[in-house]
């Protein structure tokens, strides 16, 4: 039996964040019901075509779900809504601000109507404050969040390479709905999530956020290296190859200085015997450190970092991560079936002891709309007027 087997979750959802927190539900067992637009659906699903036709963001988020397409501003919508959350665990929505209420599916009826629900509403900045009903999106998030400010080079900001905002949101919605399953337990009543991007990525701010506060000065931008401790970040080596390596405390510090630059002279130098001055002093830090390292090759400054038990990684491709053999050994990889065929995917990162995720198939647009809607009593001749009408 899976842990969520059940549970049922309507999703009126798009995009990133509300997608990849049901996605981890569906894993766990849930039945998750995606709702659509008839004709062009998840707007996720035309980010691009590079998975045989596909869009890598939809692929990513949207295994083991049920499609239902419906135009959810049709007089005929509210019908299917009453008979779906009726049955229904928990609700998850990320429309544009005020949409739902406008579609009388805001939190406040719905759990008048249903005391039992879980009602999971993902917004850009909230349901109240000055920024309410701005328009949202990841890249806008990590810019007002200052997280721009920090990323990149010293000369030129930078975003980060994925969707953090997004995924910051998803996770906490994800956490938050098996929270509130948990709570309805004990209570036999349902609740409202609300998690808004901003404040999901205003938590992982957490460290620059405390250093500007309390330091007087942000986190300066440092490109791969990192702001706050040195050595941590990529070296050059005597082969034009970059070994990432990092420092965490004195011991550590003092064995690379004997065991790797074996120069252990350093381990005792004003300008480097502690973190911060480590941080004051990082360009004649790291001018010592690539003196020792042009005369090595990456294989040979991994050997010795290895030796000293000094953490270090390669500077993976995409590519080389997916041919990863820690992924391999691990057995992270699993066949899902989707409209273009089987694809590969990987396992959810936290392992249940005797559980196997679902990682069911990536539906098409609208394959489960006739069952689910002939399951909850509409009959063939409504559902065949409806589709003629674009209702589905």
């Amino acid at each position: 039996m899976q842990p969520l087997e059940g549970i049922t979750v309507i999703a009126l959802e798009q995009a990133v964040a509300a997608p990849l927190a049901t996605r981890h539900l569906a894993d766990l067992g849930a039945r998750v019901i995606k709702i659509e637009r008839p004709g062009a659906g998840d707007f996720a699903r035309g980010y691009d075509t590079t998975v045989r036709g596909m869009s890598s963001h939809f692929v990513w988020l949207n295994r083991s779900k049920e499609s239902l397409t419906l135009d959810v501003k049709a007089a005929e919508a509210q019908d299917v809504f009453t008979r779906l959350l009726s049955r229904a665990d928990v609700f998850v929505q990320n429309l544009a601000p005020s949409a739902a209420q406008r579609l009388s599916l805001g939190a406040g009826e719905l759990r008048q109507k249903y005391p039992k629900l879980i009602v999971c509403n993902l917004s850009g900045y909230g349901a109240s404050g000055p920024y309410r009903d701005k328009k949202a999106y990841d890249l806008l998030i990590q810019s007002e969040a200052g997280l721009l400010s920090i990323t990149g080079t010293e000369d030129e900001p930078s975003k980060a390479g994925i969707s953090v905002a997004d995924i910051a949101g998803g996770m906490y919605a994800f956490s938050a709905v098996l929270t509130a399953l948990l709570m309805r337990q004990q209570t036999g009543q349902g609740t409202t999530i609300e998690v808004s991007l901003f404040e999901a990525l205003s938590e992982w701010m957490g460290y620059p956020a405390y250093y500007t506060k309390y330091g007087g000065k942000a986190p300066a931008r440092t490109g791969a290296a990192h702001a706050a401790i040195a050595p941590y970040g990529p070296f050059q080596s005597g082969d034009q190859k970059r070994v990432f390596l990092s420092i965490q405390n004195k011991r550590e510090w003092e064995r690379f200085c004997h065991l790797v630059l074996q120069r252990g002279e350093l381990a005792r130098d004003p300008r480097f015997d502690s973190g911060p001055r480590r941080v004051a002093n990082r360009r004649e830090l790291h001018l010592a450190i690539e003196e020792v390292f042009c005369r090595l090759t990456a294989s040979d400054i991994v050997a010795r970092l290895e030796e000293a038990q000094i953490a270090n990684a390669r500077m993976n491709s995409v590519q080389e991560f997916l041919e990863h053999p820690q992924l391999a050994s691990r057995k992270r990889w699993r066949d899902i079936d989707s409209p273009v065929g089987k694809l590969s995917a990987l396992i959810p990162p936290a392992d249940l002891e005797g559980m196997e995720p679902v990682m069911g198939p990536i539906p098409s647009l609208g394959q489960h709309t006739n069952l689910i809607l002939n399951e909850i009593g509409f009959d063939a001749p409504t559902l065949a007027g409806w589709r003629q009408r674009g209702v589905i």
